[in-house]
């Protein structure tokens, strides 16, 4: 079984943030001593850091199921939730984090390279936080925000200055043994090399990584034989060197159409046509293999490429081979744009930028979308009509009302925040400040229970619409119900 992994698919969740708690102080002669509820812990994020020590990513495909730590609930006395400890995930150099549907993320190069992918729910507030000059004992306390849930994709991309390729069995892995410390898998028969291998090569003040790609064939792009697992770790190299085996006994096979071939299945991957290339004629100490180098070095000098008669076997023309490697990774190098400064860039938002949006659907309904009323929702627990209410007087301070109310929403239409839907009743909330009462009440939400439900009404008005084009329809429940 192989030891080398290119490509997992991960399910990653951020911890969910601790919810707040609902206390009253209390204490002998001082039964009612004020709010003391502490808040909930934040969760606990998933990061990803690159780590020089890890070369593959056979551990996430044995487990591929990540977890934070959710953050721990409030306590009386004022005392705040833990926070959940953070999961930081170790991959290797040259990890491209994407969605499932192919998008790019992150590209993470770099020892210590970190990008986090999912971030944990922060922590609800409880009582005493939420306690103020009208309401000074709140009877409730905000929910924890769930963490992020995602799936990614991650794949490995070698970083290499120069990658080897060729047909199976040139000799690309003991050429990179010769000329590096690598220790690749050598044999005699094909796809020996199932894992791409990387060798550091110095070369007097010169000093760059080789990738020994497994063994390419004809129809590699689109799946044949292992090109199409392993042709991604060529896409960062910047020099590509042709290993090309003169002494094979396979009929058919000459260095002219090795080299066609192999550049084929290069440009139908894509893009690495600028990438500068070498030709290393190998096993040159077999007589028939100098004779055979010596025919075709004309044709190929003629295409502008750059021979070099090579052995891996006698080390014959390795030298030469070297320095024309580090001429080609050197000029890269110089030829690279020079690393910009970080620059702190501050956009601050638009004077009109409430931080959210209304949109009018089809059916009558209208969606409310943004960062901090989806998060309000998530925090408030439905079960206390105290937090109901708090939560319909911080929708209102944002604008929300009145952003409705410009849309066109009437009393009673159904308006949607998040996965919650709501039965719109302006006259309850604008511009009304808190009425105190019980705890865990509010006076404001009383009479609502005897009215229908939006949804109800909603499938009421459907009803009515398809009556007037003239056509009957069968009464029926409402669609989905309506939740305070």
């Amino acid at each position: 079984m192989t030891t080398f992994v290119d490509r997992v698919v991960l399910h990653m969740q951020a911890g969910d943030g601790g919810h707040g708690c609902v206390s009253i102080h209390r204490e002998k002669f001082k039964p009612f001593g004020g709010p003391d509820g502490g808040n909930g812990g934040h969760g606990g994020s998933v990061s990803l850091v690159v780590d020089p020590q890890v070369t593959t990513l056979l551990d996430f495909h044995f487990r591929p199921h990540l977890k934070a730590d959710n953050g721990k609930g409030g306590a009386g006395s004022n005392r705040d939730g833990a926070n959940g400890r953070d999961l930081l995930i170790k991959v290797p150099n040259g990890t491209v984090v994407q969605t499932l549907d192919g998008e790019v993320l992150a590209d993470l190069v770099g020892v210590g390279t970190t990008f986090e992918a999912a971030r944990g729910g922060r922590g609800g507030r409880g009582n005493a936080s939420l306690a103020n000059a009208r309401r000074k004992a709140p009877g409730f306390a905000e929910l924890g925000e769930p963490g992020d849930r995602l799936d990614v994709v991650l794949e490995l991309k070698s970083v290499a200055d120069v990658g080897l390729v060729g047909f199976p069995s040139a000799g690309k892995s003991s050429l990179i043994s010769v000329i590096s410390a690598a220790k690749p898998k050598i044999a005699d028969y094909p796809f020996t090399t199932l894992v791409p291998n990387l060798g550091v090569v110095r070369v007097d003040n010169h000093t760059f990584t080789v990738a020994d790609v497994p063994g390419l064939i004809p129809g590699a792009a689109s799946g044949k034989g292992l090109g199409l697992e392993f042709l991604r770790h060529v896409e960062r190299c910047a020099v590509l060197v042709h290993v090309i085996d003169t002494a094979t006994l396979e009929p058919g096979r000459d260095p002219v159409a090795d080299i066609d071939a192999i550049e084929a299945e290069l440009s139908q991957y894509g893009g690495l046509a600028d990438r500068p290339r070498l030709v290393a004629l190998n096993k040159v100490d077999v007589p028939d293999g100098q004779d055979l180098a010596d025919i075709v070095r004309p044709d190929l000098e003629a295409r502008g490429l750059r021979v070099f008669d090579v052995s891996a076997a006698t080390r014959e023309g390795l030298r030469e081979l070297t320095y024309a490697m580090a001429e080609l990774v050197d000029q890269g190098r110089r030829a690279a744009p020079p690393a910009e400064p970080t620059r702190l860039v501050i956009r601050p938002k638009a004077v009109d930028d409430a931080g959210f949006t209304v949109e009018a659907e089809p059916d009558g309904s209208y969606t409310v979308r943004g960062s901090r009323p989806e998060r309000w929702v998530k925090q408030t627990n439905f079960d206390n009509d105290e937090a109901v209410g708090f939560l319909a007087d911080r929708l209102a301070r944002l604008g929300v009302e009145e952003k409705l109310a410009k849309a066109g929403a009437q009393a009673g239409d159904l308006v949607r925040i998040g996965d919650r839907e709501f039965d719109w009743q302006p006259t309850l909330y604008a511009g009304t400040d808190f009425v105190p009462g019980n705890r865990g009440t509010d006076v404001r939400l009383e009479e609502k229970s005897n009215r229908p439900s939006a949804s109800d009404r909603l499938a009421a008005r459907k009803a009515r619409r398809v009556q007037e084009d003239g056509t009957e329809v069968e009464a029926g429940p409402a669609a989905a119900p309506d939740v305070e």
